[in-house]
């Protein structure tokens, strides 16, 4: 038993340090990397991938994997996980062509590049073909995997374990039930507070505020560091080397404040994971939409609530100038207006998640052959007109404003508005434990971290989802928090 426990976790560190150099390669594919060099880079990503690939579904592997199932009752509680977790993941590799799997490592390390360059063109014929081939490589994958009744079910799945569209769409439907009345409510007031937090910032004060920000929070910067990128992510190498990036544009100086603050979230549950799970493939998030719930968690209910500005504002007004003569009560009315616009990134709060059901939409219709990708342009606008009542007009304030297909992260974006709903759920049950208000009054960051690390970083992948929701609120996911926290804080906001 002994010996072939020691050979388990011989190939899974010879996997992890794959895929961490993957992961760093990554990172310099998408912030530094000339662009002659990306396709030798690209070529690299096949070229590693492949050989996680050929661990994870080696005969050795496998043959390992089942004894130690069979034999689960001398292993630990993380181990059993641990076989769990690679059993489900290997079975799904296995049925993938080595080949394939190598060749669309490439087309997506590649893809990024070609994306980037037809949003700067505002011209999706350049990244079309990409696009078309990264979706039907994903249909034949779910073929190869065992086609269901409906494939796309399959994808979600992948980020969020027994997610289905049948689930979506009545989670979706609550949302737009109360959110497209409620919007129609504030609009009808006719108020516009953004003028306030419109100004210009150079790029070196926005720098000193996102780093300010970060460690305020309790990013470690001895385990991290901020970047810049097109897109802002956080991509993990271990959790002592968490990267983050946002993005600095003068003329929009809160885009790289929330988007600093929202990858820190992500930042933050990363370097919490437990040290015990650090040389498992344990030492991850549980679940993307778990992970979006505490990126939109920082970004929105803590940074964009007054009380957490209160201490810093005065900081922030000596970088920002134009906040000189603002209140801080004007200031959080400008942080919090309403207005459908057309990038998800710079989205407010209460519409953030129809932009949400747009992609998802979008999605759902390529997978049931209702949509084809040459026409998602038309589709994209068409879609936005409807929930938005806002029409884009070039590619790159529309289709081509997410990197995410690019990565071939076909399915994601449900995360984003699941973690909205458990974010909101998470927090109704911190307000009882600790008086919220008064730590962010106080600037005592530590404390909310801490809460956090307890109830959900320090597991990584060890409880499923539905588990620590459970063990946290009593319940399973609940959008009715979100819903009531959003009628609750614009109805004050614009005197509903």
């Amino acid at each position: 038993m002994e010996s072939r426990r020691d050979r388990f976790r011989s190939l899974i560190k010879d996997k992890k340090l794959i895929d961490s150099t993957l992961a760093v390669i990554h990172w310099d594919l998408e912030t530094e990397a000339p662009k002659e060099g990306q396709k030798l880079l690209s070529e690299m990503i096949g070229y590693l991938s492949l050989k996680s690939y050929e661990i994870a579904t080696s005969s050795e592997f496998l043959e390992l994997l089942g004894f130690l199932k069979k034999n689960e009752n001398l292993l630990t509680i993380s181990e059993k996980k641990e076989i769990e977790e690679l059993l489900e993941e290997s079975e799904k590799l296995k049925k993938i062509p080595a080949l394939e799997y190598k060749e669309y490592s490439e087309l997506t390390a590649k893809a990024q590049g070609i994306w980037a360059e037809a949003r700067e063109k505002n011209d999706f014929s350049i990244f079309e073909n990409s696009l078309d081939k990264i979706f039907d490589f994903n249909k034949k994958f779910i073929k190869y995997r065992g086609k269901l009744e409906n494939p796309y079910d399959m994808i979600l799945d992948d980020y969020e374990k027994g997610m289905t569209t049948e689930k979506l769409d009545i989670f979706f439907n609550s949302l737009k039930a109360e959110i497209v009345p409620l919007l129609k409510q504030i609009k009808e007031k006719n108020k516009d507070f953004s003028s306030v937090i419109n100004g210009k910032v150079d790029k070196e004060n926005q720098k000193k505020i996102s780093n300010e920000l970060a460690k305020y929070l309790g990013f470690d910067f001895n385990r991290g560091i901020i970047s810049e990128s097109a897109h802002p992510f956080t991509l993990t190498v271990n959790k002592n080397d968490v990267r983050i990036t946002t993005r600095y544009i003068e003329e929009l100086p809160f885009s790289s404040i929330f988007s600093t603050i929202h990858e820190t979230g992500h930042a933050i549950y990363e370097q919490g994971i437990s040290d015990d799970l650090k040389e498992t493939i344990l030492a991850d998030g549980t679940s993307m939409a778990i992970h979006e719930s505490q990126s939109r968690f920082y970004e929105n209910i803590v940074g964009r609530s007054k009380e957490f500005w209160i201490k810093i504002y005065e900081n922030l007004k000596n970088n920002y100038k134009f906040l000189e003569k603002i209140s801080i009560e004007d200031f959080y009315k400008g942080i919090n207006s309403v207005q459908p616009s057309l990038i998800r990134v710079e989205a407010d709060e209460l519409t953030y998640s129809l932009h949400i059901m747009v992609r998802y939409e979008i999605e759902k219709g390529i997978f049931n052959g209702e949509y084809k990708v040459k026409d998602l342009p038309k589709i994209w606008n068409e879609k936005m007109k409807e929930y938005l009542g806002v029409e884009p007009k070039n590619d790159g304030e529309g289709v081509l404003q997410d990197v995410h297909w690019s990565c071939g992260l076909i399915g994601y974006f449900p995360s984003y508005a699941l973690g909205n709903a458990y974010s909101a759920q998470i927090y109704n049950k911190m307000k009882k434990d600790l008086n919220v208000e008064k730590i962010l009054i106080s600037g005592d960051m530590e404390k909310i971290k801490h809460w956090l690390h307890e109830k959900i970083h320090q597991y990584g992948k060890l409880k499923t989802p539905k588990e620590l929701v459970e063990e946290i609120t009593g319940e399973d996911l609940n959008p009715k928090y979100y819903i009531e926290y959003l009628k609750e804080k614009y109805s004050k906001i614009y005197e509903l």
